[in-house]
């Protein structure tokens, strides 16, 4: 048999051989290369015409590529680290300065010894929530180059298959390993930099939840004995240096937000979104569209121009495309001949290439009349500012509610006229006059909202419309009311009061147990606001509201 399988080249012995070479120099743990010694004994004795050869080679080759005895060399250096992040990230100020406490903690931790044989000593798993578009996925980046250590990117946007992370068993055909497992055979290291992208979107269905595998792979005191279906070993991550990133925390199940620090990412404000476009964005999109820096002219006032009227977002996507398209225009201009250089980009070439302009600031004009008042919201992309308008009709009594509202936003609705009804002597209002149907609406209808922060500019509105005094058109609000009155604490509040910033509102009116998030609010931003920090509703009514002219009659509703 032995001479018959050399004349068909098929010598088994040197393919036992090669595993064997293999499995000594992959630096195995004792567990793991008893179990891949036990294989291969099978496959010996299998013979490789047998039909379940491939399926042992593939395993073994499998147990072969994780990198069981690789290590990248880490630096851990807090002053390298914060002058990496500088360099590769303007602005996000919070965000550089715990992730170089994280490495600050690890050089300690490891040049004193503390904890160097504990798991648990690894701490908690850095995630990064913000809105697109704010860096978050680079700073991953960014954190690995810093370290010296290899980085990996795993995308569990839309995964729904638990064996996606724990990975198949054998028993299936085309089984594999999971993802986390496929990381490590990419980075070549037991010690990389594994980024766990959109960990909000992951779901769960009938084929298992990924979430509850990511417990086991993101908790410091399990990870260390990982163990994958597809391997059936024990693998030890606790070397590994998670970070994830979410649009939002609230999605993320409540066991796996547990095991995770988070680091909300809150957007830019316009002079740092000026800065990076003109420091990052520009030469990037002056490459990538084949031009050079002395060729084109871009003023100060003009990129300002973009980011205020073609771009209304917390991070900078939109505003590197809208760069690009202006740039194209250049370079087709240049291309052509039509141009002497260089090129100045002036309010006519951004109209030129941009269009009309898509954003305009319109809260003077919209709160004029009694009835509407200024709240502040966050999305998915960031803070926004919603204009909630009142008005009163004949009918039944009753409430409209228009405008895509979630059930939150409907029952502060309902908590705001019930407020306003009870307490009408106190402010003012003949109770005759709730007689009659009202209609709350949020404009933008197509757009759903929600979220427990609207109960304030609502019940405002409502006194608005009851008194007749308009809302002041440089006020934005923020909150939620009790049937008593008292202003409830919100979250994202450097978020609304980057939005109202933007919207060029100057005062805001936010809670009273919200006063030490103000701390968060970047100091050029501050410098240019006022805050008022609340307790009732009666003081949000009589600094947001314009004072009463006397002898004025209230506006008939009908």
């Amino acid at each position: 048999m032995e001479s018959i399988r050399k004349e068909l080249g098929e010598d088994e012995g040197d393919l036992i051989g090669e595993y064997e070479r293999k499995i000594a120099e992959a630096g195995m743990p004792e567990a793991v290369a008893e179990q891949a010694e036990k294989e291969l004994r099978r496959l010996e004795r299998q013979g490789e015409q047998s039909p379940e050869s491939s399926t042992i080679r593939s395993y073994l080759d499998w147990l072969i590529a994780v990198p069981w005895s690789q290590r990248s060399e880490e630096r851990l250096d807090p002053v390298h680290t914060r002058e990496v992040l500088d360099s590769d990230h303007a602005g996000l100020e919070d965000v550089k300065r715990r992730i170089t406490e994280f490495i600050a903690v690890r050089k300690l931790r490891e040049e004193r010894g503390k904890g160097t044989d504990d798991s648990r000593a690894n701490g908690a798993i850095l995630t990064l929530v913000g809105p697109p578009g704010t860096g978050k996925t680079s700073i991953g980046e960014s954190v690995a180059r810093a370290l010296g250590r290899e980085f990996v990117r795993i995308s569990l946007g839309g995964v729904h298959d638990e064996a996606e992370i724990r990975g198949h068993r054998r028993t299936y055909i085309g089984s594999m390993p999971g993802r986390i497992v496929r990381a490590l055979r990419d980075a070549k290291t037991m010690n990389p930099v594994i980024l766990l992208d959109e960990v909000d979107k992951v779901g769960a269905d009938w084929r298992g939840d990924p979430s509850a595998a990511l417990r086991e792979v993101l908790d410091p005191a399990q990870n260390h004995s990982f163990r994958d279906h597809y391997l059936d070993v024990e693998v030890d991550l606790s070397e590994v240096v998670f970070l994830a990133t979410a649009n939002l925390a609230d999605p993320i199940p409540g066991p796996l937000r547990d095991r995770m620090e988070i680091i909300a990412f809150d957007g830019y404000t316009t002079a740092e979104k000026q800065a990076i476009a003109r420091g990052y964005l520009l030469p990037r999109q002056l490459i990538r569209n084949g031009l050079e820096p002395e060729e084109v002219e871009l003023s100060d006032a003009v990129l300002r121009a973009v980011i205020d009227e073609y771009t209304r977002e917390a991070g900078v996507r939109q505003l590197e495309r809208e760069l690009g398209k202006l740039l194209r225009g250049a370079a087709t201009r240049i291309a052509s001949g039509e141009a002497e250089l260089p090129i100045v980009l002036d309010a006519d070439a951004v109209h030129d290439s941009l269009g009309r302009q898509r954003f305009f600031q319109e809260s003077v004009e919209r709160t004029a009349i009694p009835g509407v008042s200024t709240g502040l919201a966050v999305t998915g992309t960031g803070g926004d500012v919603l204009f909630i308008e009142a008005t009163a009709m004949e009918g039944d009594k009753g409430l409209v509610l228009t405008g895509q509202l979630g059930d939150v936003m409907k029952e502060s609705a309902r908590i705001a006229l019930s407020y306003v009804r009870s307490h009408a002597r106190e402010l003012g209002v003949d109770p005759a006059r709730f007689d009659r149907e009202f209609h709350l609406h949020v404009p933008a209808g197509a757009i759903p909202k929600d979220g427990p922060s609207a109960g304030t500019a609502m019940t405002t509105a409502l006194v608005s419309l009851l008194t007749g005094r308009p809302v002041k058109h440089t006020v934005g609000m923020t909150g939620e009311v009790t049937l008593q009155g008292r202003v409830l604490p919100i979250g994202g509040l450097k978020q609304k009061v980057l939005a109202a910033h933007a919207a060029g509102l100057t005062e805001v009116i936010l809670p009273e147990r919200n006063r030490g998030d103000l701390a968060e609010v970047p100091e050029e931003v501050a410098e240019e606001m006022s805050f008022h920090p609340v307790m009732s509703i009666e003081e949000v009514i009589e600094r947001a509201l314009e004072p009463a002219e006397k002898g004025a009659d209230v506006p008939a509703m009908s």
